[in-house]
């Protein structure tokens, strides 16, 4: 699954890390999870995470582990159709139309 749409004007990097962010959901990642998940360097990754955490774009959790999470504005709720795309003109017609 990948962050909302609005989300996705963003660099890059922070662009990888909320979409493994919401691929992972309610279990969150550590930074070292994120490191392996995202094809960039430590520097990069840190950076980012700044930045997306001055944005409420996420929320940085430290109980026995630093886990990091997704705002829930983040992620696409599963219900909505996300157009990717893949319809036809056909099937915006029969949508539409209610067919």
């Amino acid at each position: 699954m990948a962050a909302k749409p609005e989300y996705r004007d963003r660099p890059d990097v922070e662009v990888a890390l909320l979409d493994a962010l919401v691929d992972r959901g309610d279990e969150g990642m550590t930074v070292l999870e994120l490191r392996a998940a995202v094809d960039a360097d430590i520097d990069a990754v840190e950076e980012a995470l700044s930045a997306l955490k001055a944005d409420s774009l996420i929320t940085v959790e430290s109980e026995e582990r630093v886990r990091v999470y997704p705002h829930d504005r983040v992620v696409p709720d599963p219900d909505e159709e996300i157009d990717d795309g893949s319809k036809t003109l056909v099937d915006a017609v029969r949508d539409r139309l209610g067919l």
